[in-house]
């Protein structure tokens, strides 16, 4: 909760090393006044000092990774899961595929570099660039698993390609792989007499041929073509000729060098308000070879320069050390060590490059969410009970409870949306925000307010925005309306409808809410289920535990994006494919039983749910296993009334813009649920309805 008003934007591009480690600075200091946003394509990123022994199997992709998902939560940042494409720096607005612009006052770029080689015929559809990292990480993973007698080429005879062709030798060691290495020149150049000479030693002791003074001019699906007329075979054609710099970073207007952004002492590009660092910056004031070491160095005086330049302080010159200890994996559990010119290497040289890049990664492993400010000494009764032991979910987690409202409402359990007039029924919904991004935000909620006019048949006709920004000043008031209204009116338009008024106002947080009005000539409800009637569901279930894990830290960041994913998935062809279902209803902040039993009491059945065929979102089996419960569980587990049979805890988890649940006649469910399946929905038939009122599982 914001106690303070937001005045400033500061965007955070890139998830290199130094953003990372300026998160976690940022998280254990925060400026106050400050929106943090952090945009990156993906939910992590792979740290390249345990690259070659991720390559040679020594660790695990998890191991790999470092959690942006985690790391923003800890920073009290929003991350945008985009690729940027471009900084307008008059407009101060950052351009990112498939969403607005996202306005800045102060932006830091660390991008890292990209190996593509997009001018060799053939690279873009046959190769793989070793940089960005995490495609390359998840390509290597797939090929590793499958491969049996590979042939892999590696372009760039370099430190990064020699060492990655050693490790590619080490990982495949026992299914016969041949690696070549290609250079147009000569081989590890950049290494001193003693070093190379070490390099050369390990690159033969792998097996690997190393290919020099030769051009590839194009590369096709089964291998390469060198200038001189050869032919190599490959199975795995990776790219680690040299570092370029991102494309889009050229129609910056900023000052470049080679196309990587110039900055001074202070880390500033030509346009004051923009940083960069780490291999997509060029520093003018001392030039450096493009290694993380120096990213690294600088993230505390970025994270000081940041700081001073949003609050009117001073700003520090960055000093980068003359040279650095060079620890190059060699495949096994063995490592080389450059510096100064004197060269050694050894299993002693690994285990000391192992502690530091476990060291590393602990930082971003160890963070803890940050604790609840102290309560007064008095206090009124009751008042610890009602705050619970972790703080309230968003979304439908945030919401009242079925048990609570069964007592107060004198039909709280009717139809989603009710029929104002013959043909026309209308809905209201709001969120309060699970993800300080206003645009997914506004996805989402929009997606979950046309739930309930999808979820009785009808077609979307109009709605009205009711919002709550948390305090700002009136510039981010008016770029946070912007994002949110920009978004909303795309969403509806797409829906077949549009935005026709609205309210809003300054509150605690970000709330997000629309009425909707829908048209049909025949509303589906709640009443009309028969037994033999198959239930079917579109979507995957377990959203509130994994955004309750979210809160906590506990969520890989690769489920929580895919959680998110299914959140803004609509569900209009849905409706439409289950048109003619006897009764359907929308699985929202009730859970899946406590919906379930709505359909039951309404149309005087029971049912019996197959817990196997109920599709689980990515990593919710295992956080409910853990312990991982939203808010509003136990209110659904106790408003869903009994249930005969096995017990699964996700079946009261409340969901967020989740799927239909609809009862669909034996004879027309099979059809529906392939349908549904062609046209991309994760649909399962998880049940029927059965005589009497009772709710069984098995």
């Amino acid at each position: 909760m914001n106690k303070l008003p937001l005045t400033r934007d500061l965007v955070l591009i890139g998830g290199g090393h130094t953003h990372a480690l300026l998160l976690r600075s940022w998280g254990m200091n925060p400026l106050p006044g400050v929106r943090v946003t952090v945009i990156n394509p993906g939910p992590t990123a792979p740290y390249s000092g345990m690259l070659p022994g991720f390559v040679a199997g020594h660790y695990t992709r998890d191991e790999l990774d470092i959690d942006l998902v985690k790391l923003a939560r800890f920073a009290g940042a929003r991350i945008i899961n985009g690729y940027a494409t471009g900084i307008d720096k008059g407009a101060q607005l950052i351009h990112v595929v498939g969403r607005p612009p996202v306005a800045y006052d102060v932006a830091a770029v660390d991008v890292g570099i990209t190996s593509a080689m997009p001018d060799l015929p053939g690279f873009t559809t046959h190769a793989i660039p070793a940089k960005p990292l995490g495609t390359f990480a998840s390509r290597w993973d797939a090929f590793r698993a499958q491969a049996d007698a590979p042939q892999l080429a590696i372009i760039g005879g370099g430190v990064a390609g020699a060492e990655l062709a050693i490790a590619m030798a080490h990982a495949l060691r026992d299914k016969q792989p041949t690696v070549r290495l290609i250079d147009r020149s000569r081989v590890l150049t950049a290494l001193g007499y003693k070093a190379r000479q070490k390099m050369l030693a390990a690159l033969i002791a792998s097996n690997v041929e190393v290919i020099e003074d030769a051009e590839v001019t194009e590369i096709f699906a089964e291998g390469i073509v060198l200038r001189d007329g050869r032919t190599i075979r490959s199975d795995f054609t990776t790219g680690a000729a040299g570092a370029k710099p991102h494309d889009w970073i050229a129609k910056t207007g900023l000052d470049l060098h080679d196309g990587f952004i110039t900055v001074d002492a202070n880390l500033q590009s030509s346009a004051p308000e923009i940083f960069a660092v780490g291999d997509c910056a060029h520093l003018s004031h001392d030039p450096r070879p493009k290694a993380g070491v120096y990213a690294v160095r600088e993230a505390p005086v970025l994270y000081d320069n940041l700081r001073a330049v949003l609050s009117g302080g001073t700003l520090r010159p960055y000093k980068p050390q003359r040279d650095y200890l060079k620890l190059v994996s060699l495949g096994a559990k063995s490592a080389l060590a450059e510096k100064f010119g004197t060269a050694r290497e050894g299993p002693l040289l690994w285990k000391l490059k192992d502690y530091i890049d476990r060291k590393f990664m602990i930082q971003f492993e160890t963070l803890q969410p940050m604790t609840a400010p102290k309560l007064p000494r008095t206090l009124a009764l009751g008042v610890k009970d009602a705050l619970g032991d972790k703080p309230m979910c968003g979304g439908c987690g945030a919401k009242v409870g079925r048990a609570a409202l069964q007592s107060t409402l004198p039909d709280p359990f009717g139809d989603d949306a009710a029929e104002v007039q013959p043909g026309q029924v209308m809905s209201t919904d709001h969120l309060r925000a699970l993800t300080d991004d206003p645009v997914l935000m506004t996805r989402i909620a929009v997606v979950h307010a046309l739930g309930d006019i999808w979820a009785m048949g009808a077609k979307p006709q109009a709605a009205t925005a009711s919002l709550i920004l948390p305090r700002m000043t009136a510039t981010l008031q008016e770029r946070t309306m912007a994002e949110i209204m920009t978004t909303a009116s795309e969403v509806f338009a797409k829906a077949g409808t549009k935005i026709i008024g609205g309210h809003s106002s300054l509150g605690d947080e970000l709330t997000i809410g629309f009425t909707v009005t829908g048209l049909t000539q025949t509303p589906i409800t709640l009443a009309g289920a028969k037994p033999g009637d198959k239930l079917i569901i579109t979507k995957p279930i377990g959203s509130g535990t994994i955004m309750a894990a979210e809160m906590a830290g506990k969520a890989k960041g690769a489920d929580v994006i895919s959680c998110l994913d299914l959140m803004v998935q609509d569900q209009a062809h849905a409706a439409v494919i289950l048109g003619k279902a006897h009764a359907m209803t929308d699985i929202t902040g009730f859970g899946l039983a406590g919906h379930l039993r709505g359909i039951c009491d309404a149309s005087g059945v029971g049912a019996t749910l197959d817990l196997d065929t109920i599709p689980l979102m990515d990593g919710a089996r295992e956080l409910s296993a853990a312990g991982v419960r939203s808010t509003l569980f136990e209110d659904n587990r106790t408003g869903a009334g009994p249930i005969a049979g096995p017990s699964m805890d996700l079946l009261f988890d409340p969901q967020t813009a989740g799927g239909l649940l609809a009862a669909v006649s034996a004879r027309s469910s099979v059809a529906a649920f392939k349908k549904l399946q062609e046209v991309g929905y994760n649909a399962a038939i998880i049940g029927e309805i059965t005589e009497g009122s009772e709710i069984k599982t098995r």
